[in-house]
């Protein structure tokens, strides 16, 4: 399994407030300590997949900072997103997570949460895992753009490859898992390479992916 970098300090920028880093950041350290050591890099373990996808779908319509403040507290009640678990939920762990202040308490994204978990082990009887199917759906190098600048990464929200993993999911019965989401998802676990040029991790994050072996 792979090492989950979210709970390390390994691979962290220098400190120094001068480094470049994607201009998203800020000042914020929790949005720092994310993209320093996890945004971008690609991710093949299925349950930290799992959890990108119940996270990203969390955070429709929120800020990511409010999902990135919660999300030990999402890890504890949703069984460190185990999927088998999670899809044996019931109504009585519906209403214990609509108690649970340390979470985002919204019913129907709790309910897709526990839908998708059952949705993906279906999956699973046809595919030998989460992260070969989604790497399927990695877009050829060619059609990316050349430079990566913070006004052409405004206007990339989605892209044919989001929008058809997003068709198949919801052909398959997931829910939250829009176009935009499933970009979202895309930047976040190394399918796409979102970091600006001249952030510090760009690099970083193109080698990872060549040193990267593709599930299959």
């Amino acid at each position: 399994m792979e090492k989950d970098l979210t709970t390390s300090a390994a691979g962290s920028a220098p400190e120094d407030e001068a480094t470049t880093r994607c201009a998203w950041c800020g000042a914020l350290d929790e949005y720092r300590r994310y993209h320093d050591i996890e945004w971008g890099l690609p991710v093949s373990d299925d349950r930290r997949l799992f959890e990108k996808l119940c996270l990203e779908g969390f955070q429709a319509g929120l800020s990511w900072l409010t999902v990135l403040r919660k999300r030990e507290a999402f890890r504890t009640a949703f069984e460190n997103f185990d999927m088998e678990k999670v899809a044996r939920f019931g109504e009585r762990d519906v209403r214990r997570l609509l108690g649970d202040a340390g979470i985002i308490r919204h019913r129907g994204k709790i309910e897709a949460a526990i839908n998708n978990a059952q949705c993906a082990l279906r999956l699973l009887e046809t595919e030998s895992s989460l992260a070969a199917y989604l790497w399927r759906f990695e877009p050829d190098l060619a059609t990316r753009p050349g430079i990566l600048t913070r006004d052409v990464l405004r206007t990339m929200a989605t892209s044919p490859e989001s929008v058809a993993l997003s068709k198949d999911l919801k052909r398959r019965g997931w829910r939250f898992v829009g176009p935009t989401t499933m970009y979202a998802l895309m930047q976040a676990m190394g399918l796409v390479n979102d970091h600006e040029d001249g952030c510090w991790m760009r690099a970083r994050a193109l080698q990872a992916r060549a040193d990267f072996v593709v599930p299959r």
